[in-house]
């Protein structure tokens, strides 16, 4: 080396050379960069993001005239737009180069794919580039389990080389990462007839067809009973996979036809092997379903699997399957918390509220969230029922048993929720269903601001780089300041419903419409 040059070489290029253009690859990559590879973006489901450098205002443009193609020309601060199905309630999971997402086939990517089915696709992170989707065909039961049109419900999972995601047909499925790009691995070879359907011919498959590596069907292992949509988010803790089975009602809306299937289960990641299921009968008491997604915590180095069921109560199972007196391999209950309160059991008379009675109670459809110890769980309803009281509850998870009274740290009055929660930099936000957005003490309760969008909520809010993500049913989207003052930053107006949950990774801020999947990022 001559002194005052740097002129070592890495081949045939002097590091003079090389010096500059890694220096911008840093600059060029945000930093504290990471992908989302699953609904909440970590275990604890704590909706909050390491990104920095994410858009203040963006603008979504105009469709080209006669079409329902984005002209990005008319757009502000977005990298790319893909077209998805009529309705996609799947959230939008990053990971590993690729973008995961749940939808319908009203927009048909193949033709040889005709009508009803519920798709999940896979795009390129950087270009939004179509690369491939697993067709899964309806069950054929209409509203009543398996909803026409409705598509994929499920965030899908990534982890390593393999996608996990709920099907609409009440199974676990894991995927290829690369779908049949890369061949047929795995041992299930069947792809060609489930995508068809059953007594319909077989459908050739090709390199841009999902690949299913294997298969767990609720219905027929386990007797499960899915209302309208099977709609739980995979959780995964070392090799096992933890699914909520969506049993519910039947059409009626009076009984309930598999009273003793499990609501939460236990799989082996790699094989789909059933390894436990819980044993508190929480079929026998649900109000209409189970659609929540499991959360996972560590409490004095002892684990902890977080759900919030369809009988109102959240609950914390021992992750580890172990032997029950019968010999069923079972999840272990370690306490149990009522998230409705006593006033929301009797009316004025003393009588039980009627379900589903706007003053009555719900059951829980939100994702626990765990925080330093504590569990953040919500009560809401299907949002058919329409607007009603509810209420948000901080649960102290070292308590056991029945921790109603003793796991009670603090309650919050908000209307039905269906949201999860964010909590960062001791606040915590929430959104309910009428359409108010809540920024709260996360150690007291307190509030200090609720921001009106005067739209119905079904997304959770999004905390990241100081600021509040938030989309509603009415095309709005808002960005609030992170913080205990309230300010508006942007409103941005879609096209299209905003039902799923903004995410963001490597960067991008995701926005997913019901027709449409926004990847948004400074320019």
């Amino acid at each position: 080396m001559i002194p005052g040059k740097m002129t070592q070489t890495f081949g045939r290029c002097p590091l003079s050379i090389i010096l500059p253009a890694i220096i911008l690859s840093l600059f060029a990559t945000p930093l504290n960069a990471a992908d989302w590879p699953m609904w909440g973006r970590t275990p604890d489901r704590n909706m909050v993001s390491t990104e920095k450098g994410l858009p203040d205002s963006f603008d979504p443009g105009k469709f080209k005239a006669g079409t329902e193609e984005v002209d990005l020309a008319t757009t502000k601060n977005v990298k790319w737009v893909a077209k998805l199905g009529s309705q996609a309630y799947g959230n939008v999971t990053v990971a590993g180069g690729k973008v995961f997402i749940g939808t319908n086939n009203e927009t048909p990517r193949d033709p040889k794919y005709k009508g009803d089915y519920s798709m999940v696709m896979c795009f390129d992170e950087a270009t939004g580039k179509y690369l491939w989707q697993l067709a899964v065909p309806k069950l054929g039961a209409g509203k009543v389990s398996d909803w026409e049109f409705l598509g994929i419900c499920s965030s899908p999972h990534v982890e390593g080389d393999r996608v996990y995601v709920m099907s609409s047909r009440c199974e676990v499925l894991c995927l290829d990462i690369n779908g049949m790009a890369n061949g047929n691995d795995g041992p299930f070879k069947e792809e060609a007839q489930y995508t068809a359907g059953q007594g319909k011919p077989p459908i050739e498959q090709g390199a841009q067809d999902g690949d299913i590596i294997w298969r767990f069907d609720m219905r027929e292992e386990l007797g499960v009973f899915p209302h309208n949509i099977t709609s739980s988010s995979i959780l995964i803790v070392g090799d096992r996979l933890y699914a909520v089975t969506s049993n519910g009602q039947d059409w009626s809306h009076l009984y309930i036809p598999s009273p003793l299937a499990p609501t939460l289960i236990c799989l082996d990641k790699k094989t789909g092997k059933l390894l436990g299921e819980e044993a508190s009968e929480i079929s026998k008491r649900i109000f209409h379903c189970n659609w929540a997604s499991p959360a996972y915590g560590e409490i004095g180095g002892k684990s902890q699997v977080f759900f919030g069921a369809g009988d109102g109560f959240c609950y914390g199972f021992d992750p580890a399957p172990g032997k029950a007196k019968d010999g069923l391999d079972i999840l272990k209950e370690l306490w149990r918390f009522d998230c409705n309160p006593p006033e929301h059991k009797l009316n004025k008379e003393g009588k039980p509220f009627k379900y589903p009675d706007a003053q009555g109670p719900s059951e829980c459809i939100t994702t626990p969230v765990f925080y330093k110890n504590r569990v953040y769980a919500s009560v809401g309803q299907d949002p058919e029922h329409g607007d009603g009281v509810g209420a948000l509850s901080c649960i102290d998870a070292t308590k056991s048993g029945d921790a109603s009274k003793s796991g009670l740290v603090w309650r919050y009055k908000i209307g039905r929720s269906i949201s999860t929660v964010s909590v960062a930099d001791g606040l915590l936000y929430v959104a309910e269903y009428s359409g108010k957005v809540h920024c709260l003490d996360a150690d007291t309760g307190k509030a200090h601001w609720v921001h009106d969008t005067q739209a119905h909520i079904w997304a959770s809010t999004l905390v990241a780089d100081g600021k509040v993500y938030v989309g509603a049913e009415d095309g709005a989207f808002w960005v609030l300041a992170a913080g205990k003052e309230k300010k508006v930053i942007h409103k941005a107006e879609f096209p299209s419903p905003v039902y799923a949950s903004a995410i963001a990774a490597n960067g991008v801020l995701y926005v997913q419409t019901h027709t449409h999947l926004y990847a948004i990022a400074k320019k």
